[in-house]
């Protein structure tokens, strides 16, 4: 069988973390967007060949995307959006490091009352793209603001990513093009390999992108997207981090809230990987915690939708 109905068989009769190897052509992409549909955690891209410097190439990456998903809370703790959770954590959880857990607050506190936010913005990473297919369906076309999205994928993906968004949404969702103005009703996904950050032109501002930094471990990269919000928008601004390896985002979200920004994250128990969310509550900057299934409905109460 090919590795789709693969995929398929593994979850319908034995659900576990599955990591994919994709290629960075077209079909490659889409073939990986369906397999993240299925029920894979993430995926590593190669080149066409599987040639030994190819594999030295994605080593370290790959290592550390099997330790992690080895241990996610998706199949390690009881989840309203686990597909049949395990009873015991893998054999390799055994030789990770214990990670203290931070106390949190209660999953689904409320944002505090106040003024609405006039820009949405929402960063992700491993587990991301069906975490966003499960809430931006949720949202209606007459969101009143625009939502600008960074997701880590290489650069051939986000476009079918964007498609296929935009295919099962109300809203409009498009890849991220330089110089576009922002509309309220449209969901703008950072194009791979550039940062997109925000740009203060125009009456609801505009998408600009750019290499730089190009010292960033991400590219596009949360945080760049973030810092840019805070620093050049004006007015409130709704900011989210969900799923993902590693701490992109936490910085940016410290200096979006230090200007008055509304943030949330995902609780650990619906995250894949519970490493972004984590990084920016540990800086003290997370107003709400919430799972995954409720994530919409926080932003539509919000937004009054």
């Amino acid at each position: 069988m090919d590795g789709l109905t693969c995929l398929r068989k593994i979850m319908a009769d034995h659900p576990m973390p599955v990591l994919m190897v994709s290629s960075l052509t077209q079909e490659g992409a889409q073939a990986t967007l369906d397999a993240l549909s299925i029920g894979a955690l993430d995926f590593i891209p190669k080149e066409s060949s599987f040639a030994s410097m190819s594999i030295l190439q994605i080593q370290q990456d790959l290592q550390e995307k099997v330790r992690r998903l080895a241990t996610s809370p998706r199949f390690h703790r009881s989840s309203p959006s686990a597909t049949q959770p395990s009873a015991a954590p893998a054999p390799a959880a055994a030789k990770l490091p214990p990670r203290p857990a931070p106390a949190a607050p209660a999953a689904g506190t409320g944002i505090p009352n106040s003024p609405q936010a006039e820009l949405l913005v929402i960063g992700s990473s491993t587990g991301g793209p069906k975490a966003l297919q499960d809430i931006l369906p949720a949202l209606p076309a007459d969101l009143p603001v625009p939502c600008l999205i960074v997701q880590h994928m290489p650069s051939t993906f986000t476009k079918p990513f964007a498609d296929r968004l935009d295919g099962i949404c109300q809203v409009h969702v498009k890849e991220a093009e330089q110089g576009e103005p922002l509309k309220a009703g449209t969901v703008y996904i950072a194009p791979g390999g550039i940062h997109m950050t925000y740009g203060a032109r125009g009456p609801k501002g505009c998408i600009d992108l750019s290499p730089e930094p190009v010292s960033s471990l991400h590219r596009p990269s949360v945080d760049v997207l973030f810092l840019s919000v805070a620093e050049l928008f004006r007015g409130q601004a709704f900011a989210g981090i969900l799923t993902g390896m590693g701490s992109d985002g936490a910085k940016g979200m410290e200096q979006m809230k230090r200007k008055g920004a509304y943030t949330l994250s995902e609780a650990e128990e619906t995250c894949v990987v519970y490493g972004m969310p984590r990084a920016a509550f540990e800086r003290g900057c997370v107003d709400t915690v919430a799972p995954l299934p409720e994530i919409a409905g926080h932003i539509r109460r919000h937004f009054r939708i």
